[in-house]
């Protein structure tokens, strides 16, 4: 049990990583809110699942990527990414600008907080 939590205390604190992540997951959720083709992907039916799904995973990996950073700092700047993909699909023919799915980007970040306390004192403790 000891040597799993040295493995993820060590996985906690490799910031570099999950910035790359970070950056692989904004890319992807770009392409994906903006395609006009079908992705072979697993997904909700329900398209509100799907954005708190994603917003929940990039508010996780902005924890881990930058962990002193403070949630009044990254929640505006993911809210305004949801955003900003809501108006790039306004402009796209084959999608439509929804506030329900910025309501359900918002929620994702939130529910992407919880987990975070008890990653926090797990990675502290060693």
């Amino acid at each position: 049990m000891r040597r799993f939590r040295q493995a993820l205390y060590s996985l906690l604190h490799m910031t570099r990583l999950w910035q790359a992540v970070l950056f692989l997951s904004l890319a992807a959720i770009l392409y994906l809110a903006t395609t006009s083709q079908s992705y072979p992907i697993p997904s909700s039916t329900n398209d509100k699942i799907n954005h708190l799904i994603a917003f929940a995973e990039l508010t996780i990996v902005t924890r881990l990527a930058w962990p002193r950073l403070g949630f009044y700092w990254f929640a505006p700047a993911l809210l305004g990414f949801g955003f900003a993909l809501e108006a790039i699909q306004a402009t796209l023919p084959y999608r439509d600008f929804s506030l329900a799915d910025v309501a359900a980007d918002a929620l994702g970040i939130a529910v992407g907080m919880l987990p975070w306390p008890g990653v926090r004192r797990i990675g502290t403790s060693t």
